[in-house]
């Protein structure tokens, strides 16, 4: 299965570390990050997780909740919670799926044979309190994820959502952003853009980021 942009991020239902979750009755009315892990007890996953955690209070001020999956089975998923915390000094606050059947897996195309016929690899899925995918992140399984990059993207998407603008390359919370080629009619950016902006070309004009 294919998924893109702005689909419908497939609901499912599927054990876990907490029990049985239906997952867009779980999502409720949050910004959901799904990440999937190729196993448990492997190094790289371990620190992963353990970042997870700790940024449990950065989701919580951005409306997120976090969701991990693997295809191991749920016992596994709670032997190796508690390494996670003893390793990386740190709670789990947040279930991780167990996809020992691969349905979730299959749903998300999260197994990539070149890499291995049977683990997932490194996906991640930014989801909107909507189910519509705004996010897609494939890492290989050697690298671990750059989770500063997941919330400099929330950040944008949730801003971008709530005003008229873009932001561009590098872009980080409280930078300037632009002002999309869509909006053209100068009492509608003189009402929208209260600060003015700058215009190094025509089409690339600057303003400073409003109030989230």
């Amino acid at each position: 299965m294919t998924l893109r942009l702005g689909d419908t991020a497939p609901d499912f239902e599927q054990d876990s570390s907490i029990g049985r979750i239906k997952f867009h009755d779980w999502a409720g009315d949050s910004w959901v990050v799904l990440f999937s892990h190729p196993a448990d007890f492997t190094p790289v996953c371990t620190t992963e997780l353990g970042l997870t955690a700790k940024l449990k209070p950065e989701f919580d001020q951005r409306n997120v909740k976090a969701i991990a999956l693997s295809v191991d089975p749920a016992d596994s998923h709670k032997e190796w919670i508690k390494d996670i915390e003893e390793t990386q000094k740190t709670v789990v606050g947040f279930p991780i799926i167990a996809d020992a059947d691969k349905k979730v897996a299959t749903l998300y195309d999260m197994i990539h044979p070149e890499q291995s016929a049977t683990a997932t690899v490194r996906s991640v899925f930014l989801i909107d309190p909507a189910k519509k995918i705004r996010l897609q992140l494939t890492y290989p399984m050697s690298t671990g994820r750059n989770f500063d990059e997941i919330l400099r993207v929330i950040d944008a998407l949730q801003l971008t959502d709530k005003h008229t603008v873009a932001t561009p390359g590098n872009w980080k919370d409280g930078d300037d952003v632009i002002i999309p080629l869509t909006v053209q009619d100068p009492e509608v950016i003189k009402q929208k853009y209260p600060k003015g902006f700058t215009a190094p070309k025509p089409y690339l004009r600057l303003t400073p980021q409003p109030n989230k």
